[in-house]
């Protein structure tokens, strides 16, 4: 969801499948997630402050990896898709949060922790596309932690873009020993911020939240503990906003859009759909 225009295309422009991870740890002042201002030249969501994430690669459906936790079938229930899509999609995950914040949903196939800063070449491979995520995890005796995942949610850029994804959201909690970081040619900011807080900020017009952003942000603020956000049972609806022409972001509807555009309507936001 980026800027928008108020003529819908003869033609929607087509779906790209993509994966998001908020990405959560506890602190002293309660949760903690981790959120990315994207530099203002990407072409979607520039100078938005989002998650981790990014679109499926098409070999993100390599099957050939070893796999710890909840299989293909349960995710593909999970989000209510077929087993191809959702392999992509933890994969996308995964690799996602590991090429944006250098967090790697991963261990040795024993069960053995890893320090992510020792794959740093294999990093920078993932992101040039040198080397798939299954060619990583096979080269380095890793599997996949599946287990570190929860479903989120499921957001669909409306059919106004230019640019649509099918956006599958995660939740993971940070491992021990790991932490996220800024090495990213993608954002200008990163930082560990409790869900409220960033509300705050941005209600405060100092940065930009998308609806997808704003709505899981709303949902982890209700959270003490990572434990209980964890725990938390969620029903995957997808959501993909409607738009009446003629009234720009005021046109937008989706759950808890009055109380969004309450907010911009008071800032004079730009119209950031």
């Amino acid at each position: 969801m980026t800027a928008a225009d108020d003529s819908t295309p003869i033609e929607p422009a087509p779906l790209r499948g993509a994966a998001t991870v908020a990405l959560v740890r506890d602190s002293a002042d309660g949760i903690e997630v981790f959120l990315q201002r994207r530099v203002k030249q990407m072409a979607f969501a520039g100078g938005m402050t989002v998650f981790p994430g990014g679109g499926v690669d098409p070999r993100d459906a390599e099957a050939d990896l070893d796999w710890t936790g909840p299989d293909v079938q349960w995710w593909a229930d999970a989000f209510a898709t077929d087993v191809p899509t959702a392999q992509e999609l933890v994969c996308a995950a995964v690799r996602e949060t590991f090429e944006e914040c250098g967090v790697l949903l991963a261990t040795r196939t024993g069960g053995e922790s890893v320090d992510p800063a020792g794959f740093a070449t294999q990093r920078a491979q993932l992101v040039d596309k040198t080397v798939s995520l299954a060619g990583f995890l096979r080269g380095e005796g890793l599997t996949l932690r599946s287990d570190l995942l929860r479903p989120l949610a499921h957001w669909i850029t409306p059919i106004i873009e230019k640019r649509r994804y099918d956006t599958r959201f995660f939740l993971a909690a940070l491992p021990d020993g790991q932490d996220a970081d800024d090495q990213t040619s993608e954002a200008e900011v990163a930082r560990w911020v409790r869900p409220q807080a960033a509300i705050d900020a941005w209600a405060d017009g100092q940065h930009y939240l998308l609806p997808p952003t704003w709505s899981v942000l709303t949902y982890l603020a209700g959270f003490d503990s990572v434990a209980d956000v964890l725990a938390a049972e969620v029903s995957i609806t997808p959501i993909e906003p409607d738009h009446t022409p003629g009234l720009g972001i005021a046109g937008l509807s989706f759950p808890g859009s009055d109380r969004f555009l309450a907010v911009l309507d008071k800032l004079g936001a730009p119209d950031i759909v």
